[in-house]
């Protein structure tokens, strides 16, 4: 099997419809394929010690300040995460 074959033939606009229909069943608004790629880009930068980098390459993001904006992360969580870092070394 080559590496641009597919084992299912699902677009990303057809996983988007079945998502919706899922949701709608649940009663569950606001979540899409979207949601999924920036709770996955939270989760990796939480697990794998708050690497920025390494989700930004994952993301593909031209810089880590787009990165830190897309996942939320806010200024004052940096500063404080530097902080507590400074304070172990």
């Amino acid at each position: 099997m080559g590496k641009d074959e597919r084992i299912f033939n699902l677009t990303e606009r057809a996983i988007s419809k079945q998502l919706a229909l899922v949701c709608d069943y649940l009663g569950f608004e606001g979540i899409g394929t979207h949601s999924f790629r920036k709770w996955y880009a939270t989760e990796i930068y939480k697990n794998n010690g708050y690497n920025i980098t390494l989700v930004q390459r994952l993301l593909q993001h031209s810089s880590a300040a787009i990165t830190q904006r897309y996942i939320g992360i806010e200024p004052q969580r940096i500063e404080e995460a530097i902080e507590g870092h400074a304070q172990l070394l």
